[in-house]
Order: structure tokens, then sequence, then C-alpha cells
């Protein structure tokens, strides 16, 4: 049994490939749009090749997050943490009562959508190397199946997880606030960040990137 779900929770990306496609988007983007040229030439590369990732355990951290700020959200999964292991293990979050993950701090609700998304890993439900042969909306669909999980949760995870690389996120209040910043205050959020966005495919998720890092210098 255990070895199958550890076979359900791999997912692998080949980091020296993946490293080459985002220089190769920096490379179009800088050449695709001023904005992006000076945003690249000031944060450098970005690093989304380098970032390490466990699917259940990001999905998870995502539900916690929900509604809380960064410190209260970083408290209770170091609690959560200490009780089914880091990263967040299926079969000892089943074997956790919901009870004592409410004691880590999590709300009765937030506790049953982990615990439901720990059962669709084990009874294969949702098995996470399967989504790397389909395409995105297909993934969003299957990941909102679960209780707790929303479009841009979905849309997170096929940008830092599976590394998709024209992923955007156009109800991202982040990058709708640095489109307006670097692009124009007077257009309507949504409809700008669609505009601005066109330039930039294939490659939108490495341009998202480089909205949210832009928002450190406001």
């Amino acid at each position: 049994m255990t070895s199958v779900i550890v076979r359900k929770l791999e997912i692998k990306i080949d980091p020296s490939s993946l490293d080459q496609a985002i220089r190769e988007a920096e490379h179009y983007l800088a050449h695709a749009d001023p904005v992006m040229r000076r945003l690249i030439a000031r944060h450098g590369p970005c690093p989304l090749a380098e970032r390490e990732f466990e699917p259940f355990h990001m999905l998870a951290n995502s539900i916690i997050s929900q509604q809380l700020s960064t410190k209260a959200a970083a408290t209770i999964k170091q609690r959560v943490g200490e009780l089914v292991g880091v990263p967040f293990q299926t079969e000892k979050v089943l074997a956790v009562s919901s009870e004592k993950l409410r004691d880590a701090g999590l709300s009765q609700a937030k506790a049953r959508y982990i615990r439901e998304l720990a059962a669709r890993v084990v009874d294969g439900r949702l098995i996470f190397d399967e989504l790397m042969a389909i395409e995105d909306e297909a993934v969003i669909e299957k990941l909102i199946e679960a209780n707790g999980i929303g479009r841009w949760t979905a849309e997170m995870f096929l940008l830092f997880g599976l590394k998709r690389l024209d992923v955007l996120a156009l109800g991202d209040a982040g990058l709708q606030r640095s489109a307006r910043i670097l692009y124009g205050k007077r257009r309507k959020s949504e409809t700008l960040l669609r505009r601005v966005a066109e330039a930039w495919k294939p490659y939108r998720s490495i341009a998202c990137w480089y909205l949210w890092r832009s928002l450190e210098d406001v």
C-alpha cells in the first residue's frame, strides 16, 4: 500500500530542461514587452525551476492559508507538521483525528478539506503524476473537485507546482495591482491584465512572477 501512495505523490520535472525553458522565456519577454525588459533587468533570473515541490503538501498548505495572515498560517502549518510530518504525509493525515487537527488551529471545515484531499490521493481519485499529461484547464477541473480548492489555488498549483509556463491567474489581486501600477491605473484591473498579457504568450507564468516581484518595489 505504501509504495502505491508514494507513486501517486511523485511528480518528476527535469530542472535543467525547465531552467533552459525559463531562460528562453525571459529572452522572449524582454523583446516582447519593454516593461518586462525593465523588470527582468532589475530582478534577475526567475528561480521557478529551483523551487522544490510536493503536491499534497502544497495543496494542503494552500487550504490552511486561506483567509489567514501569513504569520497565523505559518503557526498552524508548523503545528500540523508536528502531527503529520513535513512534507505532510497523506496516511498520517488520515490517521490523525479531526479533533487533533482542530487543536492545531485548523477550522472544522479546513480539517475536513485536508482529510478529504488525503483520502482522494490514497484511494486513487487524485493521482498527481497523471496531471502532468493533461491540459491546464483539465488539471484545474480535476483539482477543484476537491472541497477547499478553488480556481486560484489550482492555478498556483499549475504555475509553482507543475511549472506550466503559460498560466495567467486573472483573479489574483497582486497581479491586478501590479498591472495597474506598471501599465495604467485607469483601466479595470482584470481587463487590463488580460490585455497586456497577450504579449506574454506563451510565457505568461514567468511574466506573472516578475509582476509579483515588482510589488516589492512599491
